[in-house]
């Protein structure tokens, strides 16, 4: 019977609330409060329906907005009346399809606290299980196919549930109610060690077999949630160079993973906020400040004064951590520019002259996703590689609009679909230089729009007619636009930042194709998303020989000095090199490309001072240049002068190169030279922001770019413009690199079909 007070409401909620403990937590306070009805997931979010009195379903609603699991993030909710039926009670119902896919899947989540407790038991039956899970933890973008979030549809749809684990699934009030990996011992996935031939070696117990191998300096592939990592003791160098030859890896830093919080402070100065960043659900990379790395191996990150640190995030590193040397070497499995790889085939074709043996199993990862990398700068965390734990959690935009995609850059690649309020980024793709990285673009392309049933009405790329993002796109059936890179470096800044503008852009980075075609990359532009003017450059100066110089910045100082002198100087680092050819090509014209970097400039600085005068990774000459400064700029600066020419500004480059070789000649030390040129770009963008300022009356300052990673630059121009009194806007959700440059593009893809865009002037 219904009573004739009762009254019933139906609920649509959206937002993360599918695969993290949300149907348990509706079942309990609609139970509790005396409720009849259902909850189920639906394509578009959660249908919930209740009846029961009016006071106990006001009471409803409002725990539904105010509580919840810990991973569940409540978008919206849409509540109406509807008319009552007969039931007996309040139930979960089996997931129904939606006509659009509206819900937001939940990124892989670090291992929680009940779930360790269970782990380390030996009275638990998911004692030193590796693949231990709850509603609270566990892989999910990942392992997921399509939606709705059901195992079905999940790569764990191959294991059947054991009855213990088939009772705990379907108890509303199980900690592992419809945790959809639920496994156990008995009917799971199982992890297995293979010798580098691939062959089973016959060891009790696979993971504590990978720790010996690492306690003899062997080198271990272990496949882990998003891909396999290469692990090796870090404290032992031997094994850590072996790794670095193997892997092909000169002297990019390797990131570690530690056992846990109360060791990491042996090693590295850890504040809370980072404590905090390595204990989260995400459990990123997160680079902190080492304190000499006395007791583990030099080539672990040498030349750099930040530790890349991560503690355990997957049961399986965690029962690895336990046996094996507290501090390990966690690389992501793959050569230079490579994706991470995922099948255990795959690695034993592809890691088999890396590996000395392989930790696999069974679970089949159906998307790549690397761990992501973070830091702390000017009191925030900020994304430097923003994918597991992370992705696909949206970033929320100040308004919605058409379905769009943006392809992103050539370097550190992601993709962005814009559905409503929602920009869905992709995980990190990488260096888009290779067949595999092509293929995993691709992948990641059809997953964003087959994930989130979303056809986009336009295709956003990159301006450089080479890339291979821009030529995809120029092969999809649907209308496309070209942005220019450094524009939609400054629409991603506005767009995270949920600012319309206009502002003063500081955009700062290594490379981006200018609309003149030329290589732009230190640009103050003054704008909004729809559009902006190239208020001030840096003086164009010569690249000898195009990308070459950028992997041999002794060519790149080369050029700047014939830019910026009328008689060449001679300098300790052109020993050994064949300048005169190269200043052959100069003086010709012959393979020299025009480049405004602000990159390049760090490169051809390090070069002059003698730090380095060729590359083995991306920014490493600039990296190293930062480090030199050991965390301070001084006061001095050297000779900075801006002059105008038709309207546009030009922050001239020469006049700091003829200082810095002055400073050289003199006998002036690496440390000095860096913390002056540090100085002297702070103040030199301080003077050209006050001047957009005067002009446009704008007091709002965004930064974007690769350069910004450079942490002394950033803080120190951070607090000078706060001084100075400006709003300054920066990026913490997506990275300042490219990383973040489709979302830039996205957002100016909705403009253009708004009719709005005038691109950069």
């Amino acid at each position: 019977m219904v009573s004739g007070t009762e009254i019933r409401q139906r609920f649509r909620v959206n937002g993360i609330v599918q695969g993290v403990g949300f149907r348990p937590f509706v079942y309990r306070i609609a139970v509790a409060g005396g409720l009849k009805g259902f909850i189920r997931n639906t394509a578009s979010g959660v249908l919930i329906e209740v009846q029961g009195e009016s006071a106990s379903i006001d009471g409803f609603s409002r725990q539904l907005r105010t509580e919840g699991p810990p991973l569940s993030k409540i978008e919206t909710v849409d509540e109406t009346t509807v008319s009552c039926i007969h039931e007996e009670a309040f139930t979960i119902g089996a997931s129904g399809e939606g006509d659009e896919v509206e819900t937001l899947i939940p990124p892989d989540i670090a291992l929680c606290s009940d779930c360790r407790r269970e782990l380390l038991d030996p009275s638990n039956r998911r004692f030193r299980y590796p693949f231990i899970n709850c509603t609270n933890c566990g892989p999910r973008y990942t392992i997921v196919g399509r939606l709705p979030y059901d195992r079905p549809f999940t790569s764990m749809h191959g294991f059947t549930m054991c009855p213990e684990c088939e009772r705990e699934y379907h108890d509303p009030l199980d900690r592992r109610f419809h945790a959809q990996p639920n496994a156990c011992p008995v009917c799971g996935p199982e992890a297995i060690l293979l010798d580098a031939s691939g062959e089973k070696l016959d060891v009790p117990d696979a993971v504590a077999g990978a720790a010996a191998m690492l306690r003899e300096g062997k080198i271990v592939a272990l496949k882990g949630v998003g891909g396999f990592h290469l692990a090796v003791d870090a404290s032992n160098d031997e094994a850590v160079r072996l790794l670095r030859e193997r892997k092909g890896r000169e002297a990019k830093p390797f990131a570690v993973m530690v056992r846990d919080i109360g060791i990491v402070s042996r090693y590295c100065n850890c504040y809370p906020a980072e404590a905090a960043a390595l204990a989260s659900p995400e459990a990123p990379i997160v680079l902190l400040r080492n304190r000499g790395t006395e007791g583990l191996a030099p080539s672990v990150a040498p030349g750099n004064d930040r530790l890349g640190v991560m503690l355990p995030y997957s049961p399986l590193h965690l029962l690895l951590s336990v046996d094996a040397p507290e501090v390990l070497v966690m690389t992501s499995a793959n050569f230079s520019e490579e994706p991470i790889v995922t099948d255990n085939l795959e690695a034993l074709s592809r890691l088999g002259g890396v590996a000395d043996c392989f930790l696999v199993h069974n679970r089949p990862i159906w998307l790549k996703c690397d761990d992501s990398v973070t830091i702390e700068l000017s009191g925030k965390l900020r994304q430097l590689r923003r994918s597991r734990g992370y992705v696909p959690a949206p970033v929320f935009l100040h308004e919605g609009g058409p379905v769009v995609l943006a392809t992103g850059g050539e370097l550190k690649n992601t993709l962005t679909l814009l559905k409503g309020t929602h920009a869905l980024l992709s995980q990190h793709i990488g260096d888009m230089k290779n067949y595999e990285a092509w293929k995993h673009f691709e992948q990641a392309a059809e997953h964003l729009q087959h994930l989130f049933q979303a056809l986009p009405e336009l295709i956003v790329h990159d301006l450089h007619p080479g890339y291979m993002t821009t030529e995809w796109a120029l092969k999809q059936s649907v209308p496309v636009l070209g942005v220019q890179h450094h524009h939609a470096h400054l629409a991603s800044c506005l767009a995270e930042n949920r600012v319309d503008g206009p502002v003063i852009g500081l955009m700062l980075d290594g490379t981006g194709y200018g609309t003149d075609g030329t290589i732009w990359g230190g640009e103050v532009l003054v704008g909004d998303i729809a559009g902006a003017e190239r208020f001030a450059a840096f003086e164009p100066m010569p690249m000898p020989g195009g990308d070459i110089a950028v992997m041999q910045p002794w060519r790149l100082a080369l050029g700047y000095l014939f830019r910026s002198f009328s008689v060449m100087p001679e300098l300790p680092f052109m020993q050994g090199k064949p300048a005169g050819a190269v200043l052959e090509l100069l003086g010709k014209g012959i393979s020299v490309h025009e480049t405004s970097s602000c990159g390049r400039l760090f490169d051809a600085v390090a070069a002059l001072s003698g730090l380095r005068d060729e590359i083995s990774y991306e920014g490493q000459a600039a990296i190293e240049l930062m480090h030199a400064a050991k965390g301070e700029t001084g006061t001095g600066t050297f000779t900075h002068e801006l002059r105008e020419e038709g309207g546009r500004w030009t922050m001239l480059v020469s006049p700091i190169i003829r200082d810095v070789v002055r400073a050289v000649r003199q006998g002036s030390s690496l440390c000095e030279i860096s913390r002056m040129f540090h100085r002297t770009l702070v103040s030199l963008f301080i003077d050209i922001a006050g001047r957009a300022s005067e002009a446009s009356g704008i007091r709002t300052v965004a930064l974007s770019g690769g350069v910004f990673q450079n942490a002394l630059l950033f803080e120190t121009l951070v607090r000078d413009l706060e001084t100075a009194g400006y709003r300054v806007l920066a990026h913490s959700l997506v990275p300042s690199n490219d990383g973040g440059l489709s979302l830039g593009q996205a957002v100016i893809g909705r403009s253009y079909l708004a009719g709005k865009y005038k691109g950069i002037h």
